[in-house]
């Protein structure tokens, strides 16, 4: 499996924010809808590497300092092609 590795600025929330999404119920921040910003994206082709860059990105003084953090992310495996579909087959 492949995974992507991303570093990311800390998006800051105003305390009123925080209350008003512990007091509703709801969220906070949606990463499916509004993403921090991305600094630096690196792929991995197994969670083993992939975890070795996620450590040496943490080791960067904004994230050390909590203005950045890492993140490891899993992607899905490609949908195989009609070739692979075609050869698994033996047809």
């Amino acid at each position: 499996m492949r995974f992507l590795i991303v570093r990311t600025d800390i998006r800051t929330a105003a305390d009123t924010d925080i209350a008003a999404a512990w007091a509703g119920g709801g969220v906070l921040r949606d990463e499916t809808t509004a993403p921090e910003p991305r600094r630096q994206i690196v792929h991995a082709e197994d969670r083993e590497a992939a975890l070795l860059l996620a450590r040496a990105l943490a080791t960067v003084g904004a994230v050390r300092s909590g203005r950045q953090r890492v993140k490891v992310l899993p992607l899905d495996e490609p949908a195989p092609t009609r070739q692979e579909c075609w050869e698994a087959t033996g047809s």
